[in-house]
């Protein structure tokens, strides 16, 4: 088993959960017990129970996994978890969509960075919405080179990270970490 890991290099491939949203082990556990490291954006959801107010961190969207290993070992897991498959490119035969490197890192790291992350579908970003491009100088997020959200009426500073056609995200930063472009 180890073998199949170290003969080609591990990819961010993108994933779909075909689970029901209440079962006990979504696919995402199920990676983590078995050794894969998978990243799936949460948020906090509150549930009132009996009048008692419980908050349980739940994905963003139910059915989008993303896994970084290779693809021999992956097709090994996926043969034991049933409900879990790859995400397909339009025209082609069964080649699995990948996130590059350097993006998926950029984008854990600025959503892991502040509890303040609002997620968008990349059709809610509109143009008019991209403001000036900066340069985050310190911080967590230091040497990002992105754009801020142009939002009327608010006072915090969001930047935009986004994972081309699959998610956006928009964290908070601090006015003093903003350098203009």
């Amino acid at each position: 088993m180890k073998d199949l890991k170290t003969t080609e290099s591990a990819s961010w491939y993108v994933m779909r959960d075909l689970r029901r949203p209440n079962t006990k082990r979504p696919a995402y556990l199920q990676l983590q017990e078995a050794g894969v490291s998978v990243f799936t954006p949460m948020t906090n959801k509150m549930y009132v129970r009996q009048g008692v107010r419980h908050f349980v961190q739940v994905p963003v969207m139910l059915d989008l996994l993303f896994v970084h290993d290779t693809r021999a070992h992956l097709d090994h897991v996926l043969s034991r978890i049933a409900l879990l498959q790859y995400r397909w490119q339009r025209g082609t035969y069964r080649q699995a969509i990948t996130v590059p490197e350097a993006d998926m890192q950029r984008f854990i790291t600025a959503v892991t960075s502040t509890p303040a992350v609002s997620y968008y579908r990349p059709d809610e970003i509109i143009p008019s919405m991209y403001g000036r491009m900066i340069r985050i100088i310190g911080g967590p997020l230091d040497g990002f080179e992105v754009p801020l959200l142009k939002r009327r009426g608010t006072r915090n500073k969001r930047i935009i990270v986004q994972i081309d056609s699959f998610l956006t995200a928009t964290v908070e930063v601090e006015p003093e970490y903003i350098q203009l472009l």
